[in-house]
């Protein structure tokens, strides 16, 4: 009977059950694997136990939630073991080649792929499959063969997050900017309209990349989701990234120069013209409403 090692971050874990209860539906035997609480995250040590483990147990697949952890310790496994991985997964088909229907785009599109090799490395989706109870499960340590290297997780850089003005994530108004805002510069009337609506300041993932603001300002598939009950979307074209972050928000206005551009489609309100102008004067009207 073919195993199937499941990765899980912590027993109990709403997510990690879930992943069981995917690897139960390949068939086999699920077998459910969880890193000592001792151990500090170290995702290629980790990675090197969990496939030590799969190849002492002839494993014909290691599953993971869909997490950041668990994504990143399968990536380390499939480095290690030259295969391919497929990530956010809806459901899968063992197989050769094994068939995987995956959460591409931010849940926008389900993508149906085939995939060669062996063992198969799953992360399973969020919610894709309802979590049942788990009985159990296996803790182990960190292999002894791990490197010296891949036991320590090195800091970098400690950027500190933000504490003045409104949270993004709670925010009820967002005031959001794009390429189109020009600049750093150029979020000042941005923030100026916010701090009349008691709003957060957001952006698109090509101002972080162009370190007009930091990253923990991102809303997107790899920033923040938000859902506040109006998002205003300055400069910002649309990509299907963004719109991943915003899906949320109650209504949407966008403020745009190019009539042609991906977020009117999204839109409640268009505003199309040049936002350098219509954001000052939008605030300007509010300040006047307001005395």
């Amino acid at each position: 009977m073919a195993t199937t090692l499941v990765f899980m971050e912590a027993a109990g874990d709403e997510l990690s059950e879930q992943a069981v209860a995917f690897a139960a539906g390949l068939g086999g035997e699920a077998a459910p694997v969880a890193i000592s609480s001792d151990e500090a995250y170290a995702p290629a040590a980790w990675a090197q136990t969990l496939v030590e483990l799969a190849q002492a147990r002839g494993a014909a697949a290691v599953v993971a939630p869909g997490t950041d952890r668990g994504n990143e310790v399968l990536a380390h496994i499939a480095a290690k073991l030259d295969q391919p991985m497929s990530a956010n997964c809806m459901s899968a088909t063992p197989g050769d080649p094994a068939t995987v229907v995956r959460m591409r785009w931010g849940g926008s599109l389900l993508e149906e792929a085939r995939v060669h090799g062996a063992p198969l490395l799953l992360s399973v989706a969020p919610h894709a499959v309802a979590a049942a109870p788990v009985s159990g499960v296996e803790t182990v340590s960190v292999s002894a063969t791990a490197s010296d290297a891949d036991r320590v997780v090195r800091v970098s850089e400690t950027v500190p997050a933000s504490t003045a003005g409104v949270s993004l994530a709670d925010a009820d108004v967002v005031v959001s900017g794009g390429r189109g805002v020009g600049s750093s510069e150029g979020f000042a009337i941005l923030e100026e309209l916010a701090a009349v609506l008691d709003a957060a300041v957001g952006c698109s993932r090509v101002v972080t990349s162009a370190g007009w603001r930091p990253h923990s300002d991102q809303v997107g598939q790899t920033g923040t989701k938000v859902s506040p009950d109006l998002y205003i979307a300055c400069g910002i074209s649309g990509a299907t990234q963004h719109i991943a972050g915003c899906k949320g928000a109650k209504k949407l206005l966008a403020i745009n120069d190019d009539p042609e551009a991906t977020i009117f489609a999204h839109a409640d309100y268009a505003v199309i013209g040049n936002l350098h102008e219509i954001v000052p004067a939008i605030t300007a009207e509010l300040k006047k409403a307001r005395e």
